[in-house]
């Protein structure tokens, strides 16, 4: 089932590098500056130098504090007093949540049934309130909206936002600035925050990289709103990339995209196993399987990238052990 109730907005007014620029300043005292991870054996694999961006080693695992702080710390009084409520599968709800706790904030978070369970539980030790829902069946943006207004509550959804989008470009303006310019750089795709906030800071920063995003093959509503010049949805895909289980676009990260990104490609779930494989054994890092998906598409795309300076965004390591487990055994 879509959000069919998630609000509309007319994104007239895009955020711009010079937002990314001060989110940066705005969530340095919390967030980390992560590192930027090499690796022979993938070089060789490639043929090309690589540059893995490690948001697996942000705080609670994942860019999404970067966005959530970005956005709560921008609250005035009354909307600190009241408190926030979003919407999402694990990512952007413990970013949320753990935003919320360092700034004193009360936050409600809307999460699905089926969530991983590490995230469900990370989520409940900031000190959030969840609520549950399924997936498949209940619209989570009308849960939200119910519980923004019998609460005064404010909504953060988890990417159609600029202060969002500006908040998850620091992690593209942090990789660029430890690497220089890049000539191609792949980024995960849900709902679009992360991978427009990445086309403000490349576009900036390294105006000849090729920026892609990479969905998995069930959830190709990026890929086809791409070539279709409008925002497409789809029924909500049933993929391993929980991160990425969105139905559609936003309509600030749409547009972003639309201008800015050359083109997005997708990934199997069995090339996101061989990815976490990868990760785990050549690297010895826990890298959850919507992390998985910009690298998965570089392999897929070796032969283009001979010899070219790659970056890689990571995008988080929030995977059950148990899971992981029965991943790297199959």
């Amino acid at each position: 089932m879509t959000d069919s109730a998630i609000p509309r907005s007319s994104a007239t007014e895009l955020p711009t590098f010079a937002d990314v620029l001060l989110a940066a300043e705005r969530i340095r005292p919390w967030a980390h500056r992560t590192p930027v991870l090499r690796s022979r054996t993938a070089d060789a694999e490639l043929g090309a130098s690589l540059f893995f961006k490690a948001e697996n080693f942000q705080r609670m695992g994942a860019f999404k504090f970067r966005g959530a702080m970005n956005s709560l710390s921008q609250f005035d009084a009354e909307q600190r007093r009241a408190g926030v409520v979003t919407f999402s599968s694990g990512n952007h709800a413990q970013g949320t949540a753990l935003a919320a706790q360092l700034l004193g904030i009360p936050a409600t978070i809307v999460m699905p049934l089926d969530a991983p369970a590490a995230k469900l539980a990370a989520t409940r030790g900031y000190g959030a309130e969840i609520v549950t829902y399924d997936r498949y069946q209940q619209d989570r943006a009308q849960i939200c909206q119910r519980l923004a207004d019998e609460r005064g509550m404010t909504i953060i959804p988890p990417y159609d936002h600029p202060h969002i989008i500006a908040g998850q470009g620091t992690a593209t303006l942090e990789l660029l600035q430890q690497t220089g310019p890049l000539d191609a750089l792949f980024v995960c795709l849900g709902g679009g925050g992360l991978l427009s906030g990445a086309a403000l800071a490349a576009r900036a920063l390294s105006p000849q990289c090729r920026l892609y995003g990479v969905e998995p093959e069930a959830g190709n509503d990026g890929q086809q709103s791409l070539r279709a010049g409008r925002i497409i949805s789809i029924d909500t895909p049933r993929t391993i990339a929980d991160g990425a289980q969105t139905a559609f676009l936003g309509d600030y990260t749409f547009e972003v995209i639309r201008r800015d990104v050359d083109d997005i490609h997708t990934v199997s779930d069995a090339e996101l196993v061989q990815c976490m494989r990868f990760f785990a054994e050549r690297m010895k890092m826990v890298v959850e399987p919507t992390g998985c998906l910009a690298f998965a598409a570089a392999r897929r795309m070796r032969e283009q990238l001979q010899g070219k300076r790659v970056g890689v965004i990571i995008s988080g390591g929030n995977v059950d052990l148990g899971k992981l487990a029965g991943y790297l055994a199959s």
